[in-house]
C-alpha cells in the first residue's frame, strides 16, 4: 500500500494549464503554509496547483466557473469515459474552431457532462497559452495556440487525480459559501482573480460576470470572518496599494512571480505579488 500511495503522490499534478497558476510559486506557498490544520479549503480552485501538490485527505474545492467544476466532477466520477472521449480530438485550427464555437449553437446544450469535460481539456491544451476567457455571453473566445504536439490525453495523471478527487467535496459556488462549512482549525487558501496592476492590465473575464473591486472587498470581509472563527487562511494577490490596504491587519509577505499573459514582451518577467496570512 505504501508503494501505491507514493506513486500517487509523485505523479499527480494539475489537469489543466491556468493563467496565474501557482506551480512557479510552490516553494513559497509550501514554506508559508500553517504547520498544522484540519480540513483544507480552496474556493478559487482554478488549476489547483497547491491542492494537487498537497493531496489532502479531506478537502473542499469550489469555483464559480461551471465548466471547470464539471471537469473536476467528471474526472472524479467518470474518468474512464472521459479518457475514451478525449481520443476523438484532432489538432488543427479548423477542428479547434469547430469545437470552440459549439457554445454558440444549440448543440452545446446537448453535450453530456463527459463531452463538456473533454471539450474543456482539449481547448485548454490547444488554445493560446492555456487561457480560459469568455465573453459577456459566457462563450469561450481564446484563439488557437498553434502547438505542434499538445498532450491532450494524460491518462495516468487523470486516473491519479480521480482517486484524489474521490476524497474531495466539489462545488460550483461563490467563495463566501465556505463560511457555512469551515470550522475552527481548518485552513483556507484563496487564489482569486487578481486586482489589476493598472487600468490596461485587467483580466476579469474568468466568468461571464467578472470579478470586480467590490468582490475584492467582499473577499476581505470573508477573510475577517474566518479570522474571527479561528480559521487559518492564506491569500495570493497582486502587490497593489488596494491589496496592501485591504489586508493591513494581517501579515503580508512579498514574493516574486513571473507574469506571462501580456501581449507586450516588455510587460512580462518578474514582479512582486503578495501572500497574506493570519497565522504565525
Amino acid at each position: 500500500m505504501a508503494v501505491v500511495l507514493e506513486q500517487l503522490k509523485s505523479e499527480t499534478y494539475p489537469i489543466v494549464k491556468w493563467v496565474g497558476g501557482k506551480r512557479q510559486l510552490m516553494f513559497e506557498l509550501l514554506k508559508n503554509m500553517p504547520k498544522s490544520y484540519n480540513r483544507y479549503f480552496e474556493p478559487f480552485i482554478g488549476g489547483g496547483a497547491l491542492f494537487f501538490e498537497l493531496q489532502p485527505e479531506n478537502a473542499y474545492i469550489s469555483d464559480m466557473n461551471e465548466e471547470l467544476i464539471n471537469l473536476y466532477s467528471v474526472v472524479r466520477d467518470n474518468v474512464y469515459e472521459l479518457i475514451e472521449d478525449l481520443i476523438k480530438h484532432e489538432v488543427s485550427k479548423e477542428y479547434f474552431l469547430e469545437i470552440r464555437n459549439i457554445d454558440r449553437t444549440e448543440k452545446y446544450a446537448e453535450l453530456s457532462d463527459v463531452e463538456r469535460a473533454s471539450r474543456f481539456i482539449y481547448l485548454n491544451r490547444t488554445c493560446f497559452n492555456g487561457m480560459y476567457r469568455v465573453n459577456s455571453q459566457g462563450q469561450f473566445n481564446v484563439p488557437f495556440g498553434h502547438y505542434k504536439n499538445p498532450r491532450i490525453i494524460d491518462e495516468n495523471n487523470l486516473l491519479n487525480c480521480s482517486e484524489l478527487l474521490k476524497k474531495t467535496e466539489i462545488k460550483c459556488a461563490d467563495f463566501s459559501e465556505i463560511l457555512t462549512k469551515v470550522q475552527k482549525g481548518d485552513f483556507v487558501y484563496f487564489d482569486p482573480p487578481y486586482v489589476p496592476l493598472n487600468e490596461t492590465s485587467s483580466f476579469t473575464s474568468y466568468t461571464k460576470d467578472g470579478f470586480d473591486i467590490d468582490m475584492q472587498f467582499k473577499l476581505r470581509d470573508v477573510c475577517d470572518e474566518l479570522d474571527n472563527k479561528g480559521v487559518k487562511f492564506m491569500l495570493s494577490n497582486s502587490d497593489t496599494k488596494l491589496v496592501n490596504e485591504l489586508y493591513a491587519n494581517y501579515e503580508i509577505k512579498k514574493v516574486f512571480a513571473s507574469r506571462q499573459i501580456n501581449a507586450n514582451a516588455d510587460g512580462r518577467g518578474k514582479i512582486t505579488e503578495v501572500l497574506v496570512r493570519n497565522y504565525d
